[in-house]
């Protein structure tokens, strides 16, 4: 069982994409500065409260289809804030993967 120390060793890779975050009615556009299979980190924005759940939609770079998912806002400081992937199809879990190993391998 991997644990919440686990989750944060997970690889990250430094990207440049906007993600669109729904909380409650209010939509926010939010640009992410690194990602992993388990979350995304948003800098340069005024973070939501800790725990927020919310409704997540972006796409990867170099390709059309979007990403749909849930998740929840675990850092929150200053300018910036990250969020843990929730709920994500396992194929959308798979492209992320496969993103991140074609930038280990370049």
């Amino acid at each position: 069982m991997a644990s919440g120390r686990d989750k944060r060793r997970q690889q990250r890779i430094p990207v440049e994409i906007w993600i669109e975050v729904v909380r409650r009615e209010e939509m926010y556009l939010q640009r992410a500065t690194n990602l992993s299979v388990g979350g995304a980190y948003f800098g340069q924005t005024i973070p939501l409260p800790l725990g927020s759940r919310v409704a997540l939609k972006f796409s990867l770079p170099g390709e059309a289809h979007e990403i749909h998912c849930w998740g929840e806002i675990v850092t929150a400081k200053d300018l910036g804030m990250g969020v843990t992937f929730v709920e994500m199809a396992t194929k959308d879990r798979a492209r992320i993967e496969k993103l991140i190993d074609s930038q280990g391998d370049s």
